[in-house]
């Protein structure tokens, strides 16, 4: 019989997908002024940035539109709503009178996730248990701990709570976690 949701979370970390980042290439040249044009929900302040900003509402998310047809998009909460992100972008420049040749070639380049482990963390032993890490409490309070597979970062705090980084598909964050979480446990670094 499975456990109630409630006692389930005392044993398991609780995952949260904060950003991913996804990169665009067009292919082709875009005229950035042209899309100011067009467009009311876009900032273009090109003796601040090159790139301009197009926002959406749903999926809450910025997308970089650079000149030389490339785009960065950022906000959203899944690869799926960074995928959404990107066409609805494309579709509404599309709608709005700019000529796209080709479809976008959508590329994830990193996932931020926070997560919260079962227990405190012991980060003192952990530093020896882990390996490839970093602590040096006067400057900064977390540890950083590089997991070579999947190859993510992450920083590590004694609370319990941690952010993850680098990863390139969400399965990679769920699994970074889940290892992470029973290596803290079978090495006995929680404090409960």
């Amino acid at each position: 019989m499975p456990l109630p949701f409630t006692e389930k979370r005392k044993n398991e970390p609780v995952i949260s997908i904060e950003n991913v980042v996804a990169s665009v290439d067009l292919h082709q040249k875009m005229n950035l002024n042209d899309i100011v044009r067009n467009f009311e929900n876009v900032e273009y302040h090109p003796e601040q940035f090159p790139g301009l900003v197009f926002r959406l509402k749903k999926p809450r998310t910025a997308t970089l539109i650079f000149s030389s047809g490339k785009m960065v998009c950022t906000g959203a909460k899944s690869e799926k709503e960074a995928r959404k992100a990107v066409h609805k972008v494309v579709n509404s420049l599309k709608k709005g009178g700019i000529v796209i040749t080709e479809e976008p070639e959508i590329t994830i380049e990193n996932i931020v996730a926070s997560a919260t482990l079962p227990a405190r963390v012991d980060l003192e032993k952990c530093v020896y248990t882990l390996g490839r890490t970093m602590y040096e409490p006067e400057q900064f309070p977390g540890l950083i701990y590089r997991m070579d597979e999947p190859k993510v970062v992450i920083l590590l705090f004694a609370s319990g709570k941690l952010v993850c980084t680098g990863a390139k598909r969400e399965n990679q964050v769920y699994e970074a976690v889940d290892r992470l979480n029973r290596q803290l446990k079978e090495e006995d670094l929680y404090f409960y």
